[in-house]
């Protein structure tokens, strides 16, 4: 997801080896308040590994981004593309978990660096917008093409999950913006403080990194089917609910940065 964009020069000096990256990642990780449950437990330690090796091997946040990209599109290729097995399932999200990992780690690779640009986090937001759409389609297309659905009205589920998935995710990076325009706190902050493990949990369904895991799973394309269609419909009840919050925020924030009210 999106990070801060930082100043060029370091507040400390660069770590010099694999362990030293890894240490000074721990010490300037993002806040986990709101963060659902594979995001923080999971992913970010992953993306920090991730974001030292890319380190010791002289890597740029943007040349991570690329690669990122390349492991989440080869991942939803293979869901579009190949009939539905075990070995297609797990093949598809471990491309797209290593996608994901990857995704993190250009932030964390541009926060140790102090490399951070308004390019690279423009880069990160069309990479991401295009993954959160296409990955539903490509559902959608494995379905219609290999999958024996009971009713056909399934089909409508990756739909679904589509919008849903570009609602929230242009809605969230807007109020973000209209948080900045109106001189508010970011949610982009340094990490302090311990975050509700209860809230990680209860937003667990709506974290992109379980829907990677759920993949695994289209190799039992019943079982698939019935949890996938599940996951959309916590999906919209989430953002339903998050939709009157932000709403309710935006309100707060004055007339002086919008349109019509």
């Amino acid at each position: 997801m999106p990070e801060t964009t930082l100043p060029a020069t370091p507040a400390a000096p660069l770590a010099r080896s694999f362990g030293g990256a890894v240490r000074q990642l721990r010490d300037a990780q993002k806040s986990n308040r709101g963060a659902a449950g594979y995001s923080r437990w999971v992913n970010r330690p992953l993306g920090r590994v991730l974001a030292a090796a890319a380190f010791t091997l002289g890597l740029t946040p943007n040349a991570v981004t690329a690669l990122s990209a390349v492991a989440t599109f080869s991942g939803i290729a293979v869901i579009a593309l190949v009939p539905p097995s075990v070995v297609a399932g797990i093949g598809a999200a471990a491309l797209l978990v290593l996608g994901y990992a990857l995704d993190s780690a250009d932030g964390q690779l541009a926060r140790l660096t102090r490399t951070g640009s308004v390019t690279g986090e423009w880069l990160d937001h069309v990479v991401d917008s295009v993954k959160i759409a296409s990955i539903h389609l490509a559902v959608l297309i494995s379905w219609a093409r290999f999958v024996d659905l009971p009713d056909e009205r399934f089909l409508l589920a990756p739909i679904a999950f589509a919008i849903e998935a570009n609602v929230f995710f242009f809605t969230i990076i807007l109020t973000e913006q209209m948080r900045r325009a109106a001189g508010g706190p970011s949610s982009q902050v340094a990490a302090g403080g311990a975050a509700p493990v209860g809230r990680s949990l209860l937003v667990l369904p709506t974290d992109y990194g379980l829907l990677c895991l759920v993949v695994a799973l289209s190799g039992a394309s019943m079982v698939f089917v019935g949890v996938y269609t599940a996951l959309a419909a916590l999906n919209w009840l989430y953002l339903g609910a998050a939709l009157v919050r932000w709403y309710r925020e935006v309100r707060t924030m004055g007339r002086g940065v919008g349109g019509a009210t």
